[in-house]
């Protein structure tokens, strides 16, 4: 996040911990499952960049929202993807990192006809 700071000579003393080098190879993968007010913030998880994108679905992202009613319904094949604020198709075989995902991306997904716990 950047500062902008009043005093002219400001020179921040902070370590800033959350730099990619600090995650042992991985990058910083935030994700969220829009229109699902259950969640009320993406989810954090440090991945590995050459992780396939279908094992994030199957192996991360299932998995973390399996408690909320509406996960087995889920049709992956008609979720809308964003990434980074561009919708696209992510290809489930590449991996993160081919898919453009990098350290701090964003990964948000809608899934048409659920939108929360009856509509909310």
């Amino acid at each position: 996040m950047s500062v902008v700071a009043l005093a002219p000579d400001y020179e921040s003393k902070v370590e800033i911990r959350d730099l990619q080098k600090n995650f042992h190879g991985n990058i910083l993968v935030f994700v969220h499952w829009e229109e699902h007010l259950s969640f009320c913030s993406a989810l954090a998880f440090p991945l590995p960049p050459a992780m396939p994108f279908g094992a994030l679905v199957s192996e991360v992202i299932a998995p973390h929202y399996a408690a909320h009613p509406d996960a087995g319904k889920i049709d992956w094949s008609k979720v809308i993807w964003s990434i980074d604020g561009e919708k696209g198709t992510p290809d489930f075989n590449a991996s993160l990192e081919a898919n453009g995902l990098h350290h701090k991306s964003l990964v948000r997904f809608w899934t048409p006809g659920l939108s929360g716990i009856v509509g909310s």
